[in-house]
């Protein structure tokens, strides 16, 4: 089963990278693939059989051109370049059909560790998709362990911790949990209804991580020309603009909840490199941590 998995993610990423591309080229490609254990061609049966399989796996449609020679490609393919679980999955066990096929690599590829995601995520997951309520004991950093009941409603990574967001059953409020907080979880018999209204990206629309107690406002930053190549590259976030481009420093404007810790850890990360012009008070709270941080260092 893993083989066959292995060559739906080889077929989705050969078509994705490619464009457009023909059956007949599809099996050239194939035959000098290192998954191409047996060192034979894909029958065309078998291909459709694995379009089928891929648009119920992974929901992505492997469309045919007749007119322009039978050349197959991604439908929608710009909807997995904007990120999501269908971009995820497939640069994921891409980059692992690759590595597989280059051993000689292997130790020249590092990636960063997710130790939360090791024990807990595939059954969270799998209550997701079978919409089982879930029984987990959780356990805090400042407080007493509890046990509770949860609607699990969606996961997010962030900074290699993942988490699950659901419904707690005993407060009636969605709320967050670290994986790697939780010392014990069990799938109950019973089951839950994903609320029709309930959208997990407008969940965390205005959020920078994981936070959610704040309200979204307008947020400008002055960051120096060096530093603001990383940050054009890769934005803080999806909201933002760069509003100005000077020879020693660019302008950039955000809508995003600005007082919460993990945001405040990302301006102070970058240093000396950006300073906070708005608003007024997310200004004043860095101004502050500076000055403490100072105090320490001056002692």
């Amino acid at each position: 089963m893993s083989n066959l998995f292995n060559r739906y993610i080889w077929l989705v990423d050969t078509i994705y990278r490619t464009g457009r591309i023909t059956f007949e080229e599809i099996n050239e490609r194939w035959m000098r693939s290192q998954l191409n254990e047996t060192g034979e061609e894909i029958p065309l049966r078998t291909f459709h059989n694995h379009r089928k399989a891929i648009e119920q796996m992974f929901d992505i449609n492997i469309e045919c051109d007749k007119r322009g020679g039978y050349v197959y490609y991604i439908e929608n393919s710009d909807d997995m370049e904007r990120g999501g679980v269908r971009s995820w999955l497939l640069n994921t066990f891409a980059v692992n059909n690759l590595i597989n096929e280059s051993h000689k690599l292997r130790n020249r590829i590092q990636f960063e560790n997710i130790p939360s995601g090791q024990k807990y995520l595939t059954p969270i997951i799998e209550a997701m998709r079978d919409n089982e309520v879930l029984r987990i004991t959780y356990h805090p950093y400042w407080n007493d362990p509890f046990t509770t009941t949860v609607h699990p409603y969606f996961v997010k990574v962030f900074k290699q911790r993942w988490y699950a967001i659901g419904l707690n059953d005993y407060i009636g409020e969605v709320r967050i949990y670290a994986l790697d907080r939780i010392e014990a979880l069990e799938t109950t018999d019973e089951k839950f209804t994903m609320p029709v209204d309930f959208d997990p990206e407008d969940y965390f629309v205005h959020c920078y991580g994981i936070d959610h107690q704040d309200a979204p406002q307008r947020v400008v930053l002055k960051v120096s020309a060096y530093q603001a190549k990383f940050v054009r590259a890769l934005p803080l976030h999806h909201t933002q603009q760069e509003e100005k481009t000077a020879d020693d420093y660019s302008i950039f404007s955000y809508y995003l909840c600005p007082h919460t810790y993990d945001f405040k850890q990302a301006i102070l990360a970058l240093m000396t490199e950006a300073e906070v012009l708005e608003p007024r008070s997310l200004r004043d709270e860095i101004t502050e941590i500076i000055h403490e941080i100072s105090f320490k260092y001056s002692k």
